[in-house]
């Protein structure tokens, strides 16, 4: 896979609120991992499931967020 398969999404740090990309793969249907802010670099639990239609849900939460 080459980086011109990935999207682009832009969401809100949980952290620091400030936007930021994250580039996601449609080829996996189902995601989660974590990512550091580009601007805070403290880390992001990503999550991020696609629709039979191919459209992305992102969730984006902070360390403690997570349960």
């Amino acid at each position: 896979m080459s980086t011109l398969d990935l999207q682009e999404i832009f969401q809100h740090c949980p952290y620091c609120g400030e936007q930021i990309s994250i580039l996601v793969d449609p080829s996996v249907p189902s995601q989660h991992y974590i990512e550091d802010c580009e601007v805070c670099c403290r880390p992001i639990t990503v999550m991020i499931e696609y629709d039979d239609k191919g459209n992305p849900a992102l969730g984006l939460l902070a360390e403690n967020d997570v349960g």
